[in-house]
């Protein structure tokens, strides 16, 4: 015959969750061995605890209530098994300190959780990293859904304690082995480790708290940004499960190749391409830079592969804290423009220079065996 685990606890058939945790915490401090030392209190303590470690366990409840007795294989001496056989700790502990209880109590995980962060790309121009740029960029991430704010109920209606874990996000199960009985708890299958569910979801985000949405926004970059570089914009990311905090968003700078510089950290690169007449006397040259056009003054004489600084004009350094730190400087590398192609007169006139500098021969080698070519004189000029 079927025991009548309500009978034990004093409950009735429908009682809930709480009422039969209830009942059985202020008996287990009426019968607990350390309390009560009589032997039928005892085993009265030992009914009372197989009885709420049946009726807390919606599958075991749910046998009994169909008329059946789920530890009717397993009872020991006095008609019940060992209380205490698969029969979590804790629930003993919240008999005598009462933990707290409902949705949450057995360490079921909340249904608002931190939302992930974002990544978006733009395209930036050398001359966009050196000044800075506010941005306009439309995302499309997770927003707190308008209709239920992020509680996934529709109007009306609140989350339910789970009928199938009661609460605790978890549902155990006993196995028997040569080692006796072991217990393992996994998440619950229906409200997957919540503890509790929505019977009625908002039509709109499907109970999720949250839904997908096109917005703009403006991203602030600051000067002397780089290619990879990453500008945080706090709370801008998905919002989380339920409405929780939103993540960040990093807007991440893709660098787009300059038709005259080359970038080396916050230094630039350039080559200056000059007649060789320009190279023989000298000039002032005005260059254009990221701010604007400077003066460069080349000395007379000066070689191909010569490399001038321009100190400052470079990119801001941006250091790691955000802030600036001074700027780059600009590099100009020389190089020397021969002509390929003279007509008579500029031919005529570079004869008298070379004539005029003993520039005249312009053998490479010794002739007939004897020395004294140009790279010859070159190498016996003093230095």
């Amino acid at each position: 015959m079927a025991r009548d685990y309500y009978g034990i606890l004093g409950v009735r058939p429908d009682a809930s969750a709480e009422e039969v945790k209830r009942a059985y915490r202020k008996l287990a401090r009426e019968l607990h061995p350390d309390v009560n030392p009589d032997a039928d209190a005892q085993q009265r303590f030992k009914d009372v605890t197989a009885a709420y470690e049946v009726l807390s366990d919606p599958q075991k409840r749910k046998i009994v209530d169909m008329g059946g007795d789920p530890l009717g294989n397993g009872a020991g001496a006095g008609g019940m098994r060992d209380p205490f056989a698969g029969f979590g700790f804790g629930d003993i502990m919240d008999a005598f300190f009462g933990a707290a209880t409902g949705a949450g109590a057995r360490g079921a995980r909340s249904r608002v959780q931190p939302g992930s962060d974002a990544l978006i790309r733009i395209e930036l121009s050398l001359e966009e990293c050196n000044t800075g740029v506010s941005r306009e960029l439309t995302v499309d991430t997770a927003v707190v859904c308008d209709s239920c704010r992020g509680s996934g109920c529709a109007d009306g209606s609140a989350p339910e304690v789970c009928d199938t874990c009661g609460g605790r996000g978890e549902v155990q199960s006993v196995q028997r082995s040569f080692l006796g009985q072991v217990v393992t708890a996994r998440t619950c299958p229906v409200c997957r480790g919540l503890g509790e569910v929505i019977p009625d979801p908002c039509r709109q985000c499907g109970g999720d708290g949250r839904v997908r949405a096109r917005r703009t926004i403006t991203a602030k970059i600051p000067p002397g940004v780089a290619d990879g570089m990453r500008v945080r914009l706090a709370g801008q990311g998905e919002v989380g499960p339920g409405g929780g905090p939103a993540g960040d968003l990093y807007v991440e700078v893709v660098e787009l190749p300059h038709p005259t510089f080359e970038r080396n950290g916050a230094d630039l690169h350039c080559t200056l391409r000059i007649p060789m007449t320009t190279a023989a006397l000298g000039a002032v040259i005005p260059l254009d830079t990221l701010d604007g056009s400077v003066d460069m003054e080349l000395e007379p004489g000066i070689q191909p592969g010569t490399e001038l600084m321009l100190t400052g004009h470079g990119l801001p350094k941006l250091r790691s804290s955000g802030r600036l730190d001074g700027r780059g400087d600009l590099y100009v590398h020389i190089e020397v423009e021969v002509p390929s192609k003279l007509d008579a007169r500029q031919t005529e006139l570079l004869h008298e220079l070379a004539a005029l500098r003993g520039e005249e021969d312009h053998s490479l080698a010794t002739v007939n065996g004897r020395a004294g070519g140009f790279f010859s004189r070159l190498r016996s000029r003093p230095r």
